[in-house]
């Protein structure tokens, strides 16, 4: 069994937790956690991309000119896809680039994203994240003690508002719940940082 120690806003550790291997040890499955950041990802785009057809250009509601005798090519409209200004061929249409993903792929997702970061030793346990002031020299003075840099990740399980208020201003900080966690924001953070009751929450949500 993993084993942390339990940080306090000062970086001093008095105590550990015990982490479930069945979370925070399992074999990493690349394929499903690619499969999930694509997902999230995918799920962001609007498709809202649309262009004009054929049918959907204006005009062109008679034939330019007669079928035969001029010497042409015969024609039936100008809004033909090789005249200037007529329909497209085959162009983007709205459409959802979502796609299902079933829930112990999920799970399995973000217990690989889970173990990866622990691999790398860029998991951090706090007792908690309650911070005294919304100011943001206070936050940065915390990550002074906690020892992190980079893009940081706080998850906690209970009421963060005045930390959520004081990272405002930190581009690379970001913060979260516990029932938030998802894989692309525990990927793309250098350090990800708990609260006790968050590590409780997760691995009871994911056992």
């Amino acid at each position: 069994m993993a084993k942390l120690k339990v940080l306090n806003l000062k970086g001093e550790s008095n105590k550990e937790v015990t982490l479930n291997d069945a979370i925070w040890k399992i074999e990493t499955n690349e394929t499903v956690l690619k499969k999930a950041l694509k997902l999230q990802m995918d799920s962001l785009r609007q498709g809202t991309h649309a262009v004009k057809g054929r049918s959907d250009v204006s005009g062109g509601g008679r034939k330019p000119y007669r079928q035969k005798g001029t010497g042409n090519a015969r024609q039936g409209s100008i809004r033909a896809p090789h005249y200037r200004g007529g329909g497209i061929v085959f162009g983007p249409t709205p459409r959802s680039y979502g796609f299902k993903m079933n829930r112990k792929e999920r799970n399995l997702a973000l217990k690989s994203a889970l173990t990866e970061k622990l691999n790398e030793k860029r998991v951090l346990v706090v007792e908690s994240l309650e911070i005294a002031s919304t100011k943001t020299k206070d936050v940065k003075s915390l990550l002074t003690n906690l020892k992190v840099e980079g893009k940081v990740l706080f998850i906690s399980a209970n009421d963060a508002e005045k930390l959520y208020l004081a990272t405002r201003n930190i581009g690379n900080l970001a913060v979260i719940m516990a029932d938030e966690i998802n894989c692309y924001d525990v990927v793309n953070a250098d350090y990800v940082v708990f609260d006790e009751d968050s590590c409780k929450y997760i691995e009871e949500a994911l056992n």
